[in-house]
């Protein structure tokens, strides 16, 4: 029931283009559009709704394979793996993966040796990927980006071994992650549970459950009691991955889905999280394409 209710609700926003806005009446963005393809894709829309946004995707991305969130900002470079995803879920554009595949694994975020006096905890010269090229490597983009790599074949490469360590490093001591700091100052940061299920997804098949028990811990206390659409689909996504989907997660997203009528439209890519949460039991994992 609530996959369906969320595929509707994606389908009823695709523009005439195949483009998706962040939210109704706005316009098409690569973003939004490559989480609702993605999503769409992962519940087996037929071609017919797919090809035209995954050839919209295809017309952003650039020579040198990135797909940026607009025109004007080639450096916000983030949808890229997403956009990779959903071409690799719908087993298409193979030359468009393969060029965003290069790109991703040709640059990095910014990296230094952290000085005896930082002020953050953890390891500043482990490599992964940012959100704007140019600036410091973060959890949900290393994350995705290491979904992608794995998915379209290059869970072994050296780059995808060190963003693993990376997220291992960004893991706080109590379990769980946020966007990407341990300590600041000395002091422990909380656990963010959007950031850890996306985190737990890309781990799963490239490390030992040891390694992330205490953070798979903190999603099975906090979740039951979370509605909001972009934890929820992650944190169940996190958990699934892991193979602790709870039994309730079906009606835990119909409840979420039930709260957009008070609180407006969700944003498209969390519905997109929803229905990759309501269609994916095994989660979405880094196990495919290894």
């Amino acid at each position: 029931m609530g996959a369906a209710r969320a595929f509707q609700t994606l389908l009823r926003r695709r523009l005439p283009d195949g483009g998706f806005p962040t939210r109704p009446s706005l316009p098409a963005e690569p973003g939004a559009t490559a989480w609702a393809a993605l999503a769409m894709a992962t519940a087996e829309a037929p071609a017919s709704d797919l090809q035209p946004s995954l050839a919209w995707l295809a017309a952003r991305q650039l020579p040198d394979g990135r797909v940026p969130v607009a025109a004007d900002q080639p450096d916000v470079i983030w949808p890229t793996p997403v956009a990779m995803l959903a071409w690799a879920a719908a087993g298409s554009h193979r030359d468009r993966v393969q060029r965003a595949a290069q790109f991703l694994l040709a640059h990095t975020g910014r990296h230094t040796v952290r000085e005896a006096d930082s002020p953050v905890g953890h390891d500043t010269s482990l490599r992964g990927w940012p959100w704007v090229l140019g600036t410091h490597s973060w959890v949900v983009p290393t994350s995705l980006s290491v979904l992608a790599l794995c998915r379209t074949g290059y869970c072994r490469h050296g780059r995808v071994t060190e963003a693993a360590r990376m997220l291992l490093n960004r893991q706080l001591p109590g379990g769980g992650w946020n966007y990407g700091n341990t300590t600041v100052f000395g002091q422990p940061l909380r656990p963010l549970p959007d950031t850890t299920g996306v985190a737990l997804c890309a781990l799963a098949g490239l490390t030992g459950r040891s390694s992330v028990l205490l953070s798979i811990g903190y999603l099975e206390r906090i979740l039951g009691r979370i509605r909001t659409p972009l934890s929820l689909g992650w944190g169940l996504l996190g958990l699934a991955s892991w193979g602790a989907r709870p039994q309730s997660a079906s009606a835990w997203i119909e409840e979420a889905l039930d709260r957009e009528t008070h609180f407006g439209p969700y944003e498209t890519s969390s519905v997109a999280v929803l229905l990759l949460a309501s269609c994916s039991p095994n989660g979405l994992t880094s196990r495919k394409g290894v």
